[in-house]
């Protein structure tokens, strides 16, 4: 499995400001109703419920929220960089302002799993990250996140 399977570069932006999580999670709701056709108020509701459960804010300015969705054809992702962190909640109290969604049909079952775990491992590199941050265009952005699993993977 590879991230380029499931993010496509229509589902990379940068972002001004978010003023919130719950804005966050509207803007992530849009992006992923513009590139897969689901119901936008399905995928807020969604992310708010999974992060009722604990925050997906997982430290080094990263959020990976991720959430389950019943009309999805495969899994999907978006990534957001935000021009200024945000207070998330994250297990290390420090703002994000990187942030992979996924999302995954309802009865997906091991796949959303790896896609999450390779989501996770490809965050957790310091390179990548600074990578990220050091770029501000979507295309730049989506080129480094799909090139760093499969050149690290060869």
């Amino acid at each position: 499995m590879e991230l380029s399977s499931f993010l496509k570069s229509e589902a990379v932006r940068v972002l001004g400001q978010v003023s919130s999580k719950k804005r966050l999670f509207q803007e992530l709701a849009q992006l992923i109703t513009s590139c897969c056709g689901v119901n936008a108020n399905d995928v807020f509701d969604a992310l708010q419920e999974r992060e009722s459960l604990g925050p997906t804010g997982v430290g080094h300015g990263v959020a990976l929220p991720h959430a389950r969705l019943p009309d999805l054809d495969g899994i999907k992702g978006a990534f957001l960089k935000l021009e200024r962190p945000l207070d998330f909640g994250s297990v290390d109290r420090q703002p994000i302002d990187l942030v992979f969604a996924l999302f995954a049909p309802e009865d997906t079952g091991v796949d959303h799993l790896k896609a999450l775990a390779l989501v996770s491992r490809t965050m957790r590199d310091k390179d990548i990250r600074a990578k990220l941050r050091a770029n501000d265009d979507p295309v730049a952005l989506h080129a480094i996140l799909t090139e760093a699993r499969t050149s690290q993977a060869a």
